[in-house]
Formats: C-alpha cells, sequence, structure tokens
C-alpha cells in the first residue's frame, strides 16, 4: 500500500509516494506536484540497518531501554540538584518532527526550568527569525511558494537555489518560460547553476547586501519609489531607517565600485524593483550566515514595506529555510530565546500563560545559551551534561575542532541518533537508538508555513524509538510524569494546536486552534495544510502586523565593517551545499549515485587564484585559517570571484580525513541572533604534492595516509559494506603497509613494478568473489571504477588480467563525468546528443533523458551547448 509522506531533505517540503519498494513524487502535493529532486527521488536507496544504532549504548556496553534512560535520568537530575538547571542543555535538529520539538521544549524550559535548549536551526535561519521579530513582531513568513509563479520580478540573494532547493527553482523556472516577460534577479558573488535563469546576475562583492538594499531604500524615496499610502497606515520608522541607509546612492559612480558592479546593472535592478509591484525576493543562506545576518534580512524587508510588497500575490519578502523542519522548531520554541507558539521568553505575561498551560513547576525566565556559547559553556564546565538530538555539531559548529574537544572533555554526552557511526556520537557517553525517516511518524512545517505529515512506512529497526518517546521516558524518570503522559504523536500535536490558542491571544499570526480537538484518525488522514488554519494564505495582507502597535517595523541596517583579508590570510572562504548531497551525508552518503557528480571534497578557486598560489587545477589544496586546516581537491571556477573560495560543508571524518570546512570557520556571531557567519573566513592556500595516488576498494577502516575520499559502493552490494576510498600519500609504502590495507583473503592476485611505484592487488575468497581491490602509482592509476564496483556483487570475479587491469576486457569509451545524477547521463553522451543535432536543454532530455527529471543539470546542460557551439565557431573559422 502506498503511503503519503514528505521529503527528509530541505524546507521545502516536498510530498512522496511511497510503498517502500518505489518512490514517486506526490501530485497532490502544494510544494512539489510530483517533482522531485535527485535527492528527494533516491532516498529509499539510504534506508536499511547498515550503519544503524540498533540497541542503548553506555560507554560502548550495549544495555536495557530501561538501564540506558535510568541512567540519563539519574545524570541529569543529579547535575541539575548540585549545580542548578543552567548545568544542563539540549542541542536539537531541523531532523527533529514537530511533536519530538515540542516535548523537548516543554521538559527543558517548563520543567528543568532552563531555557539552555537551542537547535541547528540557530545556524541557518536564526538571523531570518530576528529580522521577521522586529519588522512584523512575529516569526512570519508572509508569502507562499504561489507567489513565486505569479510575480513579475523573482529575486534571488544568498541562494543558491537551483542546487539547495531544487524544486522551488523549477518552479520559478516554469513560471518563466511560461512567462517569458517575467524576469529573474540573482545577486550572489559566485555565478552559481541558479544564475543560469537570471536575467541580471550582481556579482556584488562578498558582505556588501546591506549596503545594496539600503541604496535601493533611498534610491526609492528618491525616485518616486514609495507607496506613501502603505507607509502612512501600516508601518512605522521609514525616517529612522532612511537617515541610516544615507545617500551613498546619489554618487552611482562610488556606489557600484564599492558594490563591484557596473552602473548599468545597478540601474537595472532599481528600475525594475520600483516598476514592478509583483516583486518576491527569496533569501536564504548567505544572507543569514553573516556577521550582521539579521540587518541583511531587514534590509530586504524595507524595500518591501517601502512598496507595500508584503503578503500580497506575487508580492513579498521569503525566507526559504534549509531543513525540513526548522520552521516547525521555531513554532514551538527551539531556539534557546523563545518561548514555545511565537511567545517571548523574556515577557511575563507570555511566561505566565504557557506555564499556566502545561501545568508545569517552573519556567525559564531568561533566554538561555545559543549554539555557540552553548558548546563554549561545555568546554569551560559550565554545563556538565548535554542531550544532542538528531544532529552533528562536530562538523556543523564553526571551530569544529573546539567543539570536539569541549564535548570529549565533559562530563556527561548524550546523543540520540540513527546511525551508529559520526563524528559527534564518538564523543557520546550514552547513545540512545532513534527511528529515522520512513520509520517515524509526525508533523513538519516547510519554508511556506505548510504543514505536512511524515508517515511510517518500514518497520523501525533493532530496539530504535521516536524521539518524542525517548524523551517523554526520560521526562518520567525525572519526576515529571504527569506533563508527559502521550502515548501517541497524536497527543502531543493536539496539545500544541491548542496552546496556540494562546499566541492568537497575545495578536500572533500562528493559529493552529483548529486542530486541537484532532482525532488520531484525522491525524492521520491530515492534507498538508499552512497556517494560519483559519485564515488566509498569505499573512499580513491587510496591513495588520503582530506588533504592539499593529504597524509593521522599519529598522536602521548599518552595514558592517569589511571583512579584511591580510598577507596571512589572503582569500576569503564561502562554504555551503552542492547539488547531490545534504547536510554531513548520514543519509546521501550512503547512496553511490548521488557522489556520481562530486565524488570528493574539493576548494573551487577562480583561475587566476590557482595560477596566482601556485596550485594545479584538480590537484590538492592545503587551506589554513586562524583556527584550523584542511587538505582538499582543487577545482578551477571562473564563477568565483578572484581573491574567494568555496567549499562544501558536507564532507566529515567519516567520508574524508581533513576536509571539515567548519574547522576553518572562527566563531564570529550576528549581535542580534547569534548565527555564525560561515560565508566570509579568512585563509591561506597551498599546493601539496602527493609522492603516490590510489584506489582502494574495501569493508575495512580506510588507511592513515595524508588524504583519503570514500564514496560507498552500491548500498545493496555486500549489505553497503564495501566502500571505495581515492587515496594520496608522501610517505614511501612497504609491502606490509598495503597488506594491511586489505582483509584476510584465501586467495590474491598481484601485479606490481616497485621500481616505479606500482603496486596492484586483487583479494578474493575461496568461491572466487572479489572483497577488496587495491591499486596505487606515481599518477593516480586508470580503472572503470564503477565496472569496480559491480565485480563486488558477482558470482564470480572476471578474468585475472581484467581484474588487475580495473577495466573489463571489452571496455568502451570513456563516458565522462556523470552530469545528470537521476539518470546517470554522462558528459560525452550528452556531447554526442548534441552532436547529433541536439540545439537545447530540452531536445538533448528527448535524446538521452538529462535533465527530464529534477532539472538541477540544467544549467550544466546549457553550458555543454555554449561549449559545442564555441568548439564549432572555432572550426568554422579555420
Amino acid at each position: 500500500m502506498s503511503v503519503c509522506t514528505t521529503c527528509p531533505y530541505c524546507g521545502v517540503g516536498c510530498g512522496i509516494n511511497t510503498d517502500g519498494e518505489r518512490l514517486s513524487g506526490d501530485n497532490a502535493h502544494p510544494a512539489n506536484a510530483g517533482r522531485l529532486c535527485v535527492k528527494g527521488s533516491s532516498v529509499l536507496e539510504t534506508l536499511g540497518d547498515q550503519d544503524r544504532l540498533l540497541e542503548p549504548e553506555i560507554q560502548g556496553r550495549t544495555v536495557s531501554w530501561e538501564k540506558a534512560l535510568g541512567e540519563v535520568a539519574d545524570r541529569f537530575r543529579r547535575v541539575i540538584d548540585q549545580h542548578g538547571p543552567d548545568a544542563v542543555a539540549f542541542y536539537v535538529s531541523g531532523q527533529l518532527l514537530t511533536e519530538d520539538y515540542y516535548v523537548a521544549n516543554k521538559l527543558m524550559k517548563g520543567y528543568i526550568g532552563s531555557a539552555n535548549i537551542d537547535t541547528n536551526s540557530r545556524l541557518c535561519m536564526s538571523s531570518a527569525v530576528v529580522a521577521h521579530k522586529r519588522a512584523f513582531g512575529e516569526d512570519v513568513v508572509p508569502g507562499c511558494y504561489d507567489d513565486l509563479e505569479l510575480a513579475d520580478l523573482v529575486i534571488l540573494t544568498g541562494s543558491n537555489t537551483a542546487w539547495a532547493h531544487p524544486i522551488v527553482y523549477q518552479r520559478i523556472a516554469a513560471a518563466k518560460a511560461e512567462r517569458p516577460a517575467m524576469k529573474v534577479v540573482v545577486i550572489d558573488p559566485r555565478r552559481t547553476a541558479t544564475c543560469d535563469l537570471a536575467d541580471l546576475h550582481l556579482a556584488i562583492n562578498p558582505g556588501q547586501d546591506v549596503t545594496l538594499f539600503n541604496a535601493l531604500l533611498g534610491w526609492l524615496a528618491d525616485n518616486n519609489g514609495l507607496d506613501d499610502d502603505y507607509i502612512r497606515d501600516h508601518t512605522e520608522g521609514l525616517e529612522q531607517a532612511l537617515a541610516q541607509a544615507g545617500q551613498g546612492h546619489r554618487h552611482a559612480g562610488k556606489l557600484a565600485a564599492q558594490l563591484g558592479l557596473s552602473r548599468q546593472d545597478l540601474d537595472s535592478f532599481f528600475h525594475w524593483f520600483r516598476d514592478t509591484p509583483r516583486t518576491v525576493t527569496v533569501f536564504s543562506q548567505g544572507i543569514n550566515q553573516s556577521r550582521n545576518g539579521s540587518d541583511q534580512g531587514n534590509a530586504i524587508i524595507n524595500a518591501h514595506l517601502a512598496t507595500g510588497r508584503v503578503g500580497k500575490p506575487g508580492a513579498s519578502p521569503f525566507s526559504i529555510t534549509g531543513q525540513p523542519n526548522a520552521m516547525g522548531g521555531r513554532e514551538v520554541g527551539g531556539l534557546a530565546n523563545q518561548l514555545a507558539v511565537h511567545l517571548d521568553i523574556e515577557n511575563p505575561d507570555h511566561r505566565q500563560a504557557v506555564q499556566t498551560f502545561w501545568q508545569s513547576p517552573t519556567l525559564a525566565d531568561h533566554a538561555g545559551l545559543n549554539a555557540v556559547d552553548l558548546f563554549r559553556a561545555v568546554e569551560s564546565g559550565q554545563v556538565k551534561a548535554v542531550w544532542i538530538m538528531a544532529t552533528n555539531p562536530v562538523d556543523s559548529l564553526p571551530e569544529a575542532d573546539r567543539v570536539r574537544h569541549a564535548l570529549m572533555a565533559c562530563d556527561t554526552v548524550v546523543v540520540s541518533d540513527c546511525v551508529a557511526s559520526g563524528d559527534t556520537l564518538a564523543c557520546a557517553d550514552i547513545k540512545l537508538p532513534a527511528l529515522g525517516w520512513g520509520e517515524k511518524s509526525g508533523m513538519v512545517t516547510n519554508s511556506e508555513r505548510c504543514m505536512s505529515r511524515q508517515r511510517a512506512f518500514v518497520p523501525a529497526p533493532g530496539l530504535a524509538r521516536p524521539d518524542w518517546w525517548i524523551i517523554t521516558q526520560v521526562a518520567r524518570r525525572m519526576g515529571f510524569a504527569r506533563g508527559f503522559e502521550y502515548q501517541h504523536e497524536q497527543e502531543i500535536f493536539a496539545e500544541y494546536a491548542a496552546l496556540t490558542a494562546e499566541a492568537v491571544r497575545f495578536g500572533k499570526r500562528l493559529d493552529l486552534t483548529a486542530a486541537a480537538g484532532l482525532s488520531a484518525d484525522q491525524y492521520e488522514r491530515w492534507l498538508p495544510a499552512r497556517w494560519p488554519l483559519q485564515g488566509a494564505d498569505r499573512c499580513f495582507a491587510d496591513g495588520r502586523f503582530s506588533t504592539a502597535s499593529g504597524r509593521a517595523r522599519f529598522v536602521p541596517c548599518a552595514p558592517p565593517p569589511s571583512v579584511e583579508t591580510r598577507a596571512e590570510f589572503p582569500l576569503l572562504l564561502n562554504s555551503g551545499r552542492i547539488r547531490d548531497q545534504w547536510h554531513t551525508m548520514t543519509r546521501t552518503g550512503r547512496a553511490g549515485r548521488l557522489f556520481a557528480h562530486l565524488s570528493e571534497p574539493f576548494a573551487a578557486l577562480h583561475p587566476n587564484d590557482i595560477q596566482r598560489f601556485r596550485l594545479c587545477d584538480g590537484g590538492f589544496v592545503r587551506l589554513t585559517s586562524r583556527v584550523g586546516d584542511a587538505l582538499v581537491r582543487v577545482r578551477a571556477d571562473a564563477g568565483q570571484q578572484p581573491g574567494t573560495a568555496f567549499m562544501p560543508m558536507h564532507w566529515t571524518d567519516q567520508f574524508s580525513r581533513r576536509a571539515r570546512v567548519d574547522a576553518l570557520v572562527p566563531a564570529r556571531l550576528d549581535p542580534h541572533s547569534g548565527q555564525p557567519a560561515f560565508k566570509h573566513t579568512p585563509v591561506n592556500v597551498s599546493d601539496w604534492q602527493p609522492r603516490w595516488h590510489g584506489w582502494l576498494f574495501t569493508a575495512v577502516t580506510p588507511p592513515a595516509v595524508e588524504y583519503w575520499a570514500r564514496v560507498p559502493v552500491d548500498a545493496f552490494v555486500q549489505a553497503g559494506q564495501v566502500q571505495r576510498y581515492r587515496l594520496a600519500g608522501d610517505a614511501d609504502l612497504t609491502q606490509q603497509q598495503l597488506q594491511e590495507w586489505l582483509p584476510d583473503a584465501a586467495q590474491w592476485l598481484h601485479l606490481d613494478d616497485p621500481g616505479q611505484g606500482h603496486f596492484r592487488r586483487a583479494a578474493m575468497d575461496s568461491h572466487g568473489r572479489l572483497l577488496a581491490w587495491l591499486a596505487i602509482g606515481p599518477d593516480l592509476p586508470n580503472c572503470d571504477v564503477e565496472w569496480l564496483a559491480d565485480c563486488f556483487a558477482m558470482d564470480a570475479s572476471p578474468p585475472p588480467l581484467a581484474l588487475l587491469a580495473g577495466q573489463p576486457a571489452d571496455a568502451g569509451p570513456d563516458l565522462g563525468a556523470v552530469v545528470c545524477s537521476c539518470f546517470q547521463v554522462r558528459e560525452k553522451t550528452i556531447e554526442a546528443a548534441i552532436e547529433e543535432g541536439a540545439d537545447s536543454a530540452e531536445a538533448i532530455g528527448r535524446c538521452c533523458q538529462a535533465g527530464t527529471n529534477c532539472g538541477s543539470c540544467v544549467p550544466e546542460l546549457k553550458a555543454l551547448l555554449a561549449r559545442g557551439e564555441t568548439a564549432m565557431l572555432a572550426s568554422t573559422a579555420e
């Protein structure tokens, strides 16, 4: 039987239909209408028991749930009794469902009595929360996805939407194809795949977003661009915002130079914004993850308030979230400076309302520690027990090595997770097995405030349990049974919905009261719905806001000091997502095909910087910052601005030896939101020339060499145990070392040339099945890694010469790199389609399917088309 559920990845919140064996997009879901990106299409490939945490553990020993729960409760109770409630902390995640989030927040703030519960959403969206609350009086996204299709101008800023939110991008692309007059502006220092859709790419200098939007506000005031009636009737504070914005826009040449733009492009942007009533500005991590992310968000909102474009069809500022339930966590108070249902911890009336509703013995009366400060408090010993749920702070927080050291020294670290190995799990004293996607049931809220169900469709493995159940059981053992008597997630959601009546009483838009009496059957049949459940799809269209005055507030926004590079650290490093991976790869890292597009960690630099620092495109680069270092491959990217670099956020110590980008990032925080600045890290780079390179297929742990990067062999081969490693090192290798890298085997094949530094090994069992394969050489040995991966699934190995060569005897031509991950279409196949007359991305799709599913590869198809046209013109000229 097919189950309707929700994708576990980004904040788009796509609906999925699956029976556990087949999967498709849900045509009836308002977010995606049947579309899925390659990550969503591949989630079934990431399921299974391999590397799952299946039983509770204490200090590495398997124990019963009763023992583990009692130990957690005893340790937390002991710390609280001896040192007070602020000596314990929870660190939670946008991977949790709303019900999990709710009971964790209730336990910490309402029963333990501390607000030391923060979430990894602090790292991605907390600046947007501050911007919304300052402007609107409440953390509300005014618009909805439909606005992207109604708008005549869509501005994408701080977002590589094509890769980070592919379905949102495809909705915009489809709307533009239907209405070619619709304009798209991309504001990003990098030229990314998203720019393929842009009528105008504003490649502003890093950190200049406030300057740009302040200038826009001032220019609108001087050029008949303000909606005076709307400003008079529905807002306050414009004069102060204009005074802060200054008159820099009047010196257009100087302004353009500061921004790194041409005057023509700047003028076009200003005129398009003024002259297009239906304008949506989509902003995401590139805006939020900055030292002044809150002001950057408010500078955008200021421009929309000044033109009356908030909550109207096709006209709103639109913050899009990075995680599947970041919004749900914000609703129930997952941040340390919030109460549940958008109420304020500093407000005594709000505190009284929540405590009365919960009938709790106490309630936190001041904000708790934000994510970075929380782990610094762990480091100092102020926090003596921390419970981490469904997240990986050893990889995702700035100064990541410092976080690891803090956790290793902490008295009690509890980790609830669905995986058995991980960089944070390695620090845990107590490990609690939680359900993963496909096994758990509850609610998530996407970027447009649409609440959808995640439903279970596979049985729980081992002794894994829902997060809400684990939290509830610990609460009971701490003496709080009366507040945590839940038997089903529906009871939790109904309680949360009832609590929103208090939000409504205080003038908030978060209203789920219509669901407060939901039965278990009604909960199970829930269809996606935007909140407020009783109201319009858009918020604030009536011009009434959640502030005390009912008016929206303009917020004066000052540009921050420029990020200075010095001779010691001459480049600015930016981090972010790539197309086919998700966060720290605990899920996507289980699907081999999601590595086909980009298989190794890398740093992208402009070709001029590669030459300047004497690097080699495709070689290796060491990056160093004030707080850490990394060793990755280097990629030339003309879309980078000179003087900048980009590294993906996804690689951890589970997938490469030294590729954790957040080990490089210092903990510089937005002063209003506490959100770290991940986008502007000064670094130095230097070349690394290994003496040898290699490939290794094995089930054993990676060898201790200077560089390795891991890719899983197909998840269905040998229960997912075989891994592919790309190796490099600068120390001489001995026969003994080579042998230690491989498992014991009944049969060995060798092909060595020690004088030239070439070594090849194949290990087989007594039935002739391949167990491991190794090739070492002064250059990367030539082999067909996909064919070798298939060899591990064969009942008998290929002929010895073919096996040692690493490719079949009848090997065809090299088809190049994978471009379309959905259908595994390679570069040479696409080039052949172009040579045969395919003259558009659509024509390529008709020839070989590339680009016909999620469309994320369409910008690359167009690049190949352009390259083909250039080659043809050059050939004609000759």
